[in-house]
């Protein structure tokens, strides 16, 4: 049986993903128009498939694909009881970045997680709804907030430029992923001091739910052989 082995089909993701297989051993490289790929150097019946990062979760949850390679956020966001779903085999050292609540530079007293609870109750006693915070990792923000005892918010989605919807009145508060906090900066916004969610990074997971019967099993091992992983 081929194992199947998503990949993120652009940007520097995909780049890192080759980099940190070619340098155990395993090469990949772009092939025809550049929407097909192909593995090689040794690793019979790797298949690799191009996908968005973010449809990677699924795949894996669906058991579509055996192995994904995508970030943290987007697998614990999108697949509920993830670790019932996935197995982690190996954080990558690539894609860092932070899940976080920001809030406006003008609030001046809103430093910690316990200020914006008092800030949104005050705001829906002035305003007469909940204060609304823009993000698309819906379960990851409500799970924490709730962890947290923060009440009398709303989520609102958003798919793109998260840190404008501050600016464009769609939104009090956001949380969203971060790197370098540069477009934050450049929307007026800051991290909370305790407002961090998750720090992500990129992760080849394995898929609990793909066909692991007649070889894939020793397929899957003389892969994780090749790059040091042991036995998965």
């Amino acid at each position: 049986m081929t194992l199947k082995l998503g990949i993120p089909s652009k940007g520097r993701l995909m780049e890192k993903t080759f980099d940190w297989f070619g340098a155990r051993g395993v090469e990949m490289r772009t092939a025809g128009s550049g929407r097909e790929y192909v593995a090689k150097a040794g690793v019979e019946g790797l298949e690799l498939v191009l996908l968005a990062a973010g449809e990677i979760p699924r795949e894996l949850g669906a058991g579509r694909i055996h192995l994904g390679v995508t970030g943290m956020d987007v697998v614990q966001d999108r697949l509920a009881h993830w670790d019932m779903q996935v197995k982690e085999l190996a954080r990558l050292g690539f894609g860092h970045a932070d899940l976080i609540i920001a809030v406006p530079d003008f609030w001046a007293d809103v430093s910690t997680l316990h200020d914006l609870d008092a800030a949104a109750a005050a705001f829906r006693a002035a305003h007469g709804h909940r204060l609304r915070i823009a993000t698309k990792y819906h379960r990851l923000v409500r799970e924490f907030l709730r962890d947290q005892g923060v009440a009398d918010y709303a989520l609102v989605d958003s798919q793109g430029a998260t840190e404008g919807t501050v600016r464009n009145l769609t939104a009090e508060a956001v949380a969203d992923i971060t790197s370098t906090g540069e477009t934050l900066r450049a929307n007026h916004l800051r991290p909370l001091d305790d407002g961090v969610i998750l720090k992500s990074q990129a992760v080849l997971y394995k898929s609990r739910a793909a066909d692991w019967s007649g070889d894939a099993r020793d397929r899957l091992s003389a892969l994780l052989d090749r790059i040091g992983l042991g036995s998965g």
